[in-house]
């Protein structure tokens, strides 16, 4: 997926005592008191009809493997990658509506980053010129709905992969985290408006903590256009470092850094997927050595711990990948591509802000477990990766 597929992608300690954060095995709950969001919102979870909690239509491209996807979350549209053309799709059908281009020039694949704010999508154009082995990347601008290429994004460094783009369709400043290819991957942080082709300032950041190496994750606080990254900063070390994270102004670069929960015998290891309510200021995580979730009020620095179901906290195979945050609901969807050691396949494990089990939604068969899932909040319901890998499948939560 995207840059999920082709690529790798002071300190405060937040409770001395690591075992009253961690739940019994096969429970979705923490023992430790429950977050408080210092943030108020005038969302309300919905409360219109909701279909039934399970899966719903498989999406299916006839252009092969999927190479990233997004949906709006205030409509109906979803666009898609492969790697010859983009197409878009009706989100509540599955249906297929446009392909584009129809001739894709020689040596030209196509990645799909994001939907952004004013249903936009962004995607990376990769040419590899003849006999080079090295592809060139380029940025299109695209019309979920209509269909067809609509522009150019020109960023404001040279030959980077973007890695991540917000998530955000609210504002109109969009965070975009990239590697620099040619100069041993640098990594970047600016935002920008995408429709609108404008940029803020460029930051560079650290290799050391930031580089693909240690697979930071990468989301966005609105409220605050600030940047939320939590990485491992010894590379996912076994019995290594607490992970971190950090917030960073996307106008001044100013960052702030926080310690993160390390619990289990191995510690936490890699972090392996983040997510953000704007509307609350809680984040989440999930950590690759000790199958939990973890979920902070950024603005406290604090937070507590939940077990995945059928799980102990040394139970690396079973850990959770990517979240996605349903801000209307407060909802987390945590992608489990082993739920309960595969015995029901792939599932998504749906929490609340304060870390408690809401539901699971199994039957699953993830091609990869590690994107996040496409939400619509409104319509509780969303789009994940597989069961092949060029298809999609529907889900409602």
């Amino acid at each position: 997926m995207q840059s999920q597929s082709q690529g790798a992608r002071t300190t405060k300690l937040l409770y001395t005592c690591a075992a009253a954060l961690i739940v019994a095995s096969c429970s979705g709950g923490v023992s430790a008191p429950p977050l408080t969001p210092l943030r108020s919102t005038s969302q309300t979870a919905s409360r219109l009809a909701r279909n039934a909690v399970g899966l719903g239509k498989i999406l299916s491209s006839d252009d092969g493997q999927i190479f990233g996807f997004d949906i709006d979350r205030n409509g109906s549209d979803g666009a898609l990658a492969t790697s010859t053309n983009v197409e878009t799709f009706d989100q509540n059908s599955g249906a297929i509506l446009k392909t584009f281009p129809k001739s894709p020039p020689s040596g030209t694949s196509y990645n799909f980053d994001a939907i952004v704010t004013g249903d936009v999508g962004l995607v990376t154009r990769e040419v590899t010129p003849k006999g080079s082995p090295f592809a060139k990347r380029f940025y299109d601008l695209m019309d979920p709905v209509k269909g067809g290429f609509i522009g150019k994004w020109t960023p404001p460094v040279k030959d980077i992969e973007v890695e991540a783009a917000g998530p955000n369709q609210t504002t109109g400043m969009t965070a975009i985290f990239a590697i620099e290819l040619k100069k041993n991957d640098i990594p970047d942080l600016f935002e920008s408006n995408v429709a609108k082709n404008e940029f803020g300032k460029v930051f560079h950041l650290n290799p050391r903590t930031f580089g693909v190496g240690n697979l930071p994750q990468v989301a966005q606080d609105t409220a605050i256009n600030e940047a939320v990254i939590a990485t491992s900063p010894d590379g996912g070390k076994v019995q290594g470092a607490a992970p971190i994270n950090v917030l960073v102004d996307l106008k001044t670069g100013k960052q702030t850094q926080f310690t993160g929960l390390n619990n289990g015998e191995f510690g936490s290891g890699f972090v392996n997927g983040l997510a953000v309510d704007s509307s609350t200021g809680i984040a989440a995580t999930t950590t690759e050595l000790n199958a939990q979730v973890e979920f902070y009020n950024l603005a406290q620095q604090t937070g507590v711990a939940a077990q995945l179901p059928c799980t102990g906290d040394t139970s690396q195979g079973n850990s959770g990948a990517g979240i996605a945050n349903d801000p209307v609901n407060g909802l987390f969807l945590v992608t489990d591509p082993s739920y309960c050691s595969g015995s029901h396949g792939s599932a998504i494990v749906v929490y609340d802000e304060k870390g408690d089990l809401v539901e699971t939604i199994t039957g699953f068969k993830f091609a990869l477990g590690e994107p996040a899932p496409a939400i619509n909040p409104s319509k509780r319901m969303g789009w994940a990766f597989g069961p092949a890998f060029n298809q999609l499948q529907q889900f409602f939560y």
